[in-house]
């Protein structure tokens, strides 16, 4: 599967290609400038030299070209970028990872995009695209740093259950992380707004927080994908 990351010269696009290039996806980073892309690429390459990465830089059509996409954009440009693109994303999973959050003060407080979430303010730009919002929660730095395992579970909805379990099996490539089905987009709000939560914790206890959910079998019942953490 090669996989096209939209905006994804930013900490969470490019730490994220960084994790899928070594679970052994094909990854295009997108940008609109495609030389910054290719620069970012050699940085990442020049930063991790034993992993001998094979991403590539492109623009964003590149990225959109490929047959699964993220968007790694900043929220406010997020369904405006992928509407451009409709024709081009039509049957393709389209994964947004972004969230709407705004600081006031000293704390992160949510927003509510048009139509609820961005997740689904997304798909209603891409229709015939199967929209799944994930990897909201994940630390850019702890992405971008292949030393470690990023230790968090990943929480995911769509309202294509196919898309969901196409994400849980890339999800569940990247050590440490588990993939958790949790419903239909209409969900998508609360994930993206959880976001702020833990950036709050992150300021309050100064770390990279990521959530863990416990009590969850390590069979699903439902899909009896194998949930143990790895």
């Amino acid at each position: 599967m090669k996989i096209g990351i939209i905006g994804g010269t930013g900490p969470a696009g490019s730490g994220l290609s960084l994790r899928l290039d070594v679970a052994g996806y094909d990854v295009v980073i997108g940008s609109r400038d495609k030389a910054r892309s290719i620069e970012k690429v050699k940085e990442l390459q020049a930063l991790w030299p034993s992993h001998n990465l094979t991403i590539q830089g492109g623009d964003n059509s590149d990225a959109v070209n490929c047959d699964l996409v993220v968007v790694a954009t900043p929220w406010d440009s997020t369904a405006t970028i992928v509407g451009d693109y409709a024709s081009q994303l039509a049957g393709k999973i389209v994964i947004t990872m972004a969230n709407a959050l705004v600081k006031v003060g000293k704390e992160f407080q949510p927003l509510v995009p048009p139509r609820g979430s961005i997740a689904a303010h997304v798909q209603a730009e891409i229709p015939l695209s199967k929209v799944v919002a994930a990897l909201q929660h994940l630390p850019a730095k702890e992405l971008g740093n292949l030393n470690h395992h990023v230790d968090s579970d990943v929480l995911i909805c769509s309202d294509h259950p196919e898309a969901i379990e196409t994400v849980s099996d890339i999800v569940e490539k990247i050590p440490g992380c588990r993939p958790l089905n949790t419903g239909r987009l209409s969900n998508a709000l609360a994930l993206e707004a959880f976001t702020a939560v833990l950036l709050q914790m992150n300021v309050r206890y100064k770390t990279r927080v990521a959530p863990r959910m416990t009590g969850i079998p390590d069979v699903d019942p439902v899909s009896g994908r194998n949930l143990k953490i790895l």
